[in-house]
């Protein structure tokens, strides 16, 4: 009865869906505490604004890194610049770094977008491991347009880069752990990260 045209021609037609992975705010916040609060004084943290990074001081005995606007996009690209940041820097409030806001000019866009492709790759690595899609991003709405299929190519071409010499240890820590909780497979091909770009 199965081997029937009818039956083999239905079966063919079948879309078979992918189960629909939850990415909740309050596990990406679990995974990461529990990965690194221990072994490196940080916590992950929900923001109600703008994100930003802060070391321990007199009020707080913890590192925070403090995501934007409780979104899990935002949590992931925080940790990512983390995941980079060396020992000095952890020390420093939003590392170090130096940040134009949006309104960018030509040469300020050019620059944001150099700093930006490490931690980017880095931002893919764990969107892979969590099986969630990857947007880079740019933004610079109030200035000069970026070129986003190039800048896109550059993290592309530094993602290959992690695959080939092994991404930051921090981030490999971190893609193990989403990847086990998501139960998703180990980003180890180019493939991978293509499945979760958009």
């Amino acid at each position: 009865m199965h081997n029937s045209p009818f039956f083999v021609r239905i079966a063919a037609n079948l879309v078979v869906q992918q189960p629909v992975v939850m990415h909740l705010i309050e596990d990406i916040i679990d995974i990461f505490n529990k990965t690194f609060y221990q072994s490196f004084n940080t916590r992950l943290v929900k923001g109600d604004d703008e994100p930003i990074y802060l070391p321990a001081d007199n009020s707080t005995n913890y590192h925070r890194i403090i995501f934007a606007h409780g979104f899990y996009a935002s949590a992931l690209h925080e940790i990512a610049h983390w995941c980079i940041a060396g020992k000095e820097r952890r020390l420093l409030e939003d590392f170090g770094y130096w940040y134009e806001p949006d309104g960018r000019n030509e040469a300020q866009q050019k620059a944001f977008e150099q700093v930006e492709i490490k931690p980017q790759a880095v931002e893919w690595g764990l969107c892979a491991a969590a099986g969630k899609r990857f947007n880079v991003s740019a933004d610079n709405l109030d200035g000069a347009e970026p070129d986003m299929q190039g800048f896109k190519e550059s993290v592309f071409e530094q993602v290959k880069q992690y695959l080939k010499d092994g991404f930051p240890p921090r981030a490999a820590q971190l893609m193990e752990a989403l990847s086990e909780f998501y139960q998703q497979p180990m980003p180890t091909e180019v493939d991978d990260f293509l499945k979760v770009s958009q």
